[in-house]
């Protein structure tokens, strides 16, 4: 996944204390005016470089696939991350400047050397302190991108969508190697997560989306903007859980609105699933599930496998 090797973000001020240790050390290897230019390289040198590899460790996202473009801009605004990482590469190329605006003035006397670097190392900390907000910003994305999951564009993939808690993670617990938290109360899924199973040597993803309403894009917030992306980006056929007991919290006419709009809006094959059929089967529905009472479950697995009608290209 194209997020999970970020590294972690330094602060401006870890970044002020590393450099500026290490000049110290630096300096101390040399005397008079060439220990005042070694300081003022080193420190300029660790905020650069290191400002710069923050920069360089960022995916380019006009290159991103589709879905996870989506998925970022949902939890992180892409723009708003864009926008930092100009200004942390602006604070590399300026500290680069300062050094080269400073060194070739640290030549004369030891005092007026020392002076000057002082000087130089106030400007540098303030280039850094000014991209301070920045460093955070990009601190807070990279530990929020992270966490997403690994769902690869070129492998089969089933999205499970419905309300919240209609028993959508229960399913995809049951039936893959995911563990997503079951609970009993609305948006428990706050995250896309992904599991997988296999058939006939082929690995399927299984997308367990968060609760998805039926409302319009625009007023969606950013856990149902995940459900949407998912659904658009990656799925190859999305089954539609049903709670027609309406236990889930949601009225039984919501549900199917969601239901029509989803085999309206996607161009892939859409199975509706009865969810929670143990407790009641009064809907018209593709296929009826109870992962209470093991029913339907390899039947449901199944006929999405065969909506699908993958074929892994042969060599």
């Amino acid at each position: 996944m194209i997020f999970e090797d970020l590294p972690t973000t330094p602060t401006a001020e870890e970044l002020i204390d590393r450099a500026f240790s290490r000049a110290t050390r630096a300096g101390r290897a040399k005397s008079g005016t060439e220990a005042q230019q070694s300081m003022l390289q080193t420190a300029a040198n660790v905020l650069s470089d290191n400002l710069e590899h923050v920069v360089t460790s960022w995916p380019d996202f006009d290159t991103v696939d589709p879905f996870y473009y989506e998925l970022a801009d949902s939890l992180v605004a892409v723009d708003e991350v864009r926008k930092s990482l100009s200004e942390v590469g602006w604070a590399s190329r300026k500290t680069d400047e300062i050094k080269d605006e400073y060194q070739s003035r640290l030549r004369g006397d030891i005092e007026t050397a020392r002076k000057l670097r002082k000087q130089a190392f106030a400007r540098l900390a303030d280039v850094v302190e000014e991209v301070a907000d920045d460093l955070d910003r990009l601190g807070e994305a990279r530990n929020d991108l992270r966490a997403l999951p690994d769902i690869r564009p070129d492998e089969p993939t089933i999205v499970v969508a419905g309300f919240p808690n209609v028993g959508k993670s229960s399913f995809v617990n049951n039936v893959t190697n995911a563990r997503h938290e079951i609970a009993s109360y609305p948006f428990t899924t706050t995250r896309v997560g992904v599991g997988h199973l296999t058939r006939d040597h082929i690995r399927y993803q299984l997308v367990d989306t968060p609760g998805l309403l039926d409302r319009d894009s625009g007023e969606r917030n950013d856990i149902e903007l995940q459900a949407e992306s998912a659904l658009t980006h990656a799925a190859d056929c999305v089954v539609v859980f049903v709670d027609a007991s309406e236990s889930c919290g949601y009225p039984l006419a919501d549900q199917r609105a969601l239901e029509t709009a989803v085999r309206e809006r996607f161009d892939v094959p859409v199975l509706t699933v009865c969810s929670k059929a143990d407790r009641s089967r009064d809907l018209d529905a593709d296929h009826y599930l109870s992962v209470e009472e093991s029913e339907g479950i390899e039947e449901l697995i199944d006929a999405a496998v065969d909506a699908i009608g993958y074929e892994p290209e042969l060599p």
